[in-house]
């Protein structure tokens, strides 16, 4: 949690975390189409609160995107404790990817057509990619995936994945087995 949260008052938080999850409803239905004004509807505030706490768009969706790093990082510190290195691996990347099925606005704020503007989440993104990258370096060290495998990889086969998620179907682990078998962590 950044200084700037814990500062709120008790009021000011439940206003902010109705407008993250109400923008967070919007976005996963909607993506650029949502309009400032109909997040402060559906959070049941004012224009002046919401602008308080998220001056443009772009500010919204870092936070969404923030709070999920954050979860996620937390889940990478879990896999960091498996033992086994492919299996370490392993559970950093389904459990990433089980939580961005689960978050369509995730999804949206990273695979959106909008110019990123991550400076307020650069925090969060560096401790996930630091533990990402030693689960990483860990895998390729034992052998379980490809000795040229990084973190800039895990990002795309992420991305990929992600590209393939929607409500009707799991095509995404379908894909993720395939990459799983092209890295050479899949089961053998």
């Amino acid at each position: 949690m950044s200084a700037p949260d814990r500062a709120l008052r008790a009021d000011a938080r439940r206003s902010r975390d109705a407008i993250v999850a109400a923008a967070s409803e919007l976005f996963a239905q909607r993506g650029s189409e949502v309009q400032m004004d109909e997040i402060a509807e559906r959070a049941g505030v004012g224009m002046g609160t919401l602008y308080r706490h998220f001056a443009t768009k772009q500010a919204l969706l870092a936070a969404i995107v923030g709070l999920r790093f954050a979860a996620m990082t937390e889940q990478a510190r879990a896999a960091e404790e498996v033992d086994d290195p492919g299996a370490s691996f392993r559970e950093l990347l389904l459990g990433y990817l089980e939580a961005a099925a689960r978050d369509a606005a995730f999804r949206y704020a990273i695979l959106g057509p909008e110019k990123k503007e991550w400076a307020g989440i650069a925090d969060q993104k560096a401790r996930f990619a630091d533990i990402a990258r030693r689960i990483i370096r860990r895998a390729v060290e034992a052998g379980h995936v490809r000795s040229d495998l990084t973190f800039d990889d895990f990002v795309i086969i992420t991305r990929g994945a992600m590209s393939n998620m929607n409500p009707d179907d799991d095509d995404w682990r379908r894909h993720l087995t395939l990459v799983f078998e092209g890295i050479g962590a899949g089961e053998r």
